[in-house]
């Protein structure tokens, strides 16, 4: 069994022989962990919590802490992490509560990229990703092969079909459907020059007020955007901050906000 000297392994806690628990990693009394399982360094697990085989957290994840639901009152409820997920920085998985089932789970082979949050109750299927930042409610259901897109928050309660594909920085507050790409409805808009942070960096009134005149005739509806350039180039005197934006909007291939 490999523990690193500076790992605090608590003795009730199971270990397999083949598992790996790296620097500085806390592991309480009531977890078990599964053959050839790594905590890479700084990863703290509280139980009663379960983790199968294969596994990898790396460093500053946690499994199974207390949830943040105000109704728990410290019952014994559990974690259960299957085999062969990967669980990246920072990751979150909060143990369930009475009024939910008094358990947390997830499968097997999933992703869980950094900042992911997990909460009390979540039922977690096989084969998934979910991607920087995603926030998962309490009693949130997940099922297989769902991908779920990064800083996309879900709604307590919800679920996620299998094979659903959720953008990202969605607000999910309904079911997704099975075998759906969703995505929450985005209005993202320009509100002209950033006139604050140029001025504290030295840009002069006459080179602002040139931008400002750029974007408004971006921004009109009546215009699209090749000809806003050539509105830009024939009405607004030259100057570099008016080239790069040009040359920014002719180099884009995605579109640009307006």
């Amino acid at each position: 069994m490999a523990i690193h000297p500076t790992a605090l392994v608590d003795p009730a806690a199971q270990i397999d022989p083949q598992a790996d628990i790296g620097p500085f990693c806390i592991v309480g009394p009531g977890v078990s962990i599964g053959a050839r399982t790594r905590l890479m360094a700084h990863v703290f697990l509280e139980g009663p919590l379960a983790i199968g085989e294969d596994n990898i957290f790396f460093p500053y994840s946690t499994a199974g802490v207390a949830p943040q639901d105000l109704k728990y009152r410290g019952e014994p409820s559990q974690t259960r992490i299957g085999s062969r997920n990967r669980i990246r920085e920072f990751v979150t998985i909060h143990r369930g509560t009475e009024g939910g089932g008094m358990l947390t789970c997830l499968g097997d082979d999933n992703l869980l990229m950094a900042y992911v949050h997990v909460a009390h109750d979540a039922r977690i299927g096989s084969h998934i990703v979910l991607a920087n930042g995603v926030t998962l409610g309490g009693h949130v259901i997940v099922e297989d092969f769902a991908v779920v897109g990064a800083f996309t928050g879900l709604h307590q309660f919800t679920r996620v079909g299998k094979h659903a594909m959720i953008g990202g920085y969605s607000v999910v507050t309904q079911d997704v459907l099975p075998f759906s790409m969703t995505v929450s409805p985005r209005e993202i808009k320009i509100y002209g020059a950033n006139k604050t942070g140029l001025e504290r960096r030295g840009f002069s009134a006459a080179s602002i007020d040139s931008l400002q005149k750029a974007f408004r005739l971006l921004a009109s509806p009546s215009l699209n955007t090749s000809q806003a350039i050539a509105r830009i180039a024939a009405e607004i005197p030259p100057s570099p901050e008016i080239d790069d934006l040009v040359a920014f909007l002719r180099a884009s291939s995605r579109g640009v906000v307006k």
